[in-house]
């Protein structure tokens, strides 16, 4: 496949939507799987006696540090390769890496493939959806990034339901089951991603205008105050409902379904509300959600607006993705060959900011003696400081640019 054909209305031909397939595939894998089916599997590792809960946490902070790399690593890489190649080469990597943690041979074994695991997830954020989406036209760009993040809803989805079920039939089963979906997937998006740039690119080699940088920085400072407000949920919504609320376990483990039900459809109804609004005026609304419905669980409404809540916010966990990265290509629309670069310093300041905020707020939690409707309206000011940031920026913009 040289190219992805455009039809008639400006709505992409079957080849271009198996190319989203294809990115959907990939960050099903190199994210969906690769880091939120860990979480469910962490208490069974420990309860195996595979490692100790300390040594755990450092296999968990060794995902969080491969994607760390591989978000910094991602564009100087397509540099050198050529996109579709390196594609294919993560999502193996992604995979090898399930069946290599179905063997705890040592804990540097299980280190090294933690990494590898996190190292893929980087490099596949940064590049599956910038390979397609210059391919598509930007009427449509919106929907089509949102199918593409499924692939993280699909995985807090699969945290929640399919990981328990293989979980049944044992630890290392559990690992081998993984592998085998991730080298399914990667079959399947094997030879649907774009082979070289689209014809439309030649017209944009040389940049042209002045560079946004205000706006990008603001949106790097935004996407990291994003990812320390929705820390609360990712980390402490099952413990709250199960300990905060006496409702137990299985009760908070319904609440995270429910927030990867959110996941799901999320991404999707973010890139169609972008392609109806333009992506900053959808990122803003999106901070304005999400601050409100991280703010609920503070206020102890009763669990309708829990519900609520944790819907909503697993809704923005990959729809803020397809948001931000739909920004940064907007603001670069006269510069591509920047478009990668900029994305990855995005993806790079997101997963910094939420290593940073994992162990503030579990500190802070500590400190407060267990206070969680603390950890909740911390989120619910990082967002609306998010906000505020674009907001700001916007008007001090805006008159420099009629």
């Amino acid at each position: 496949m040289s190219h992805i054909a455009i039809g008639h209305g400006g709505r992409p031909e079957p080849n271009a939507w198996r190319a989203t397939l294809s990115g959907l595939c990939a960050s099903l894998v190199g994210i969906g799987l690769a880091r939120f089916a860990y979480t469910p599997l962490l208490p069974a590792i420990i309860g195996a006696h595979w490692f100790q809960a300390s040594a755990a946490a450092y296999l968990g902070a060794a995902n969080l540090a491969g994607y760390l790399a591989g978000a910094l690593l991602g564009a100087p890489m397509a540099r050198r390769m050529a996109a579709p190649t390196v594609l294919r080469g993560m999502m193996v990597l992604a995979a090898l890496s399930f069946f290599a943690c179905a063997w705890p041979l040592d804990f540097l074994w299980y280190f090294a493939w933690r990494f590898a695991a996190g190292l893929s997830g980087g490099v596949l954020m940064v590049l599956a959806a910038t390979t397609i989406l210059p391919h598509i036209p930007p009427s449509r760009r919106g929907i089509v990034s949102g199918a593409i993040f499924m692939g993280l809803g699909f995985g807090i989805a699969a945290s929640g339901t399919l990981v328990p079920l293989l979980l049944r039939q044992g630890l290392a089963q559990s690992w081998i089951g993984l592998g085998i979906l991730s080298i399914v997937l990667t079959a399947v998006a094997w030879h649907g991603w774009p082979q070289q740039q689209p014809a439309a690119a030649s017209h944009h080699r040389m940049p042209h205008g002045p560079l946004p940088t205000l706006q990008l920085r603001a949106v790097y400072v935004e996407y990291g105050l994003n990812a320390l407000g929705i820390v609360p949920h990712m980390i402490f919504l099952v413990d709250f409902v199960a300990r905060g609320l006496h409702q137990g376990l299985n009760v908070g483990a319904q609440y995270w379904v429910l927030f990867g039900l959110g996941a799901t459809v999320g991404p999707l109804l973010a890139g169609h509300l972008a392609d109806r609004t333009g992506f900053g005026p959808a990122l803003r609304l999106a901070y304005l959600i999400q601050a409100a419905a991280v703010a609920l669980p503070a206020f102890g409404l009763g669990d309708g607006w829990l519900i609520l809540s944790s819907v909503v916010t697993g809704a923005f966990i990959p729809g803020i993705v397809t948001l931000v990265l739909g920004r940064t290509q907007e603001l670069l629309a006269h510069h591509p060959s920047l478009q990668k670069p900029a994305w990855s310093k995005a993806t790079t300041a997101f997963a910094l900011s939420q290593a940073i905020a994992a162990y503030a707020l579990s500190y802070l939690f500590v400190q407060s003696g267990g206070n969680y409707q603390l950890l909740f309206a911390v989120g619910a000011v990082a967002l609306v400081l998010a906000l505020a940031t674009d907001l700001v920026v916007a008007v001090t913009v805006k008159p420099q640019t009629r």
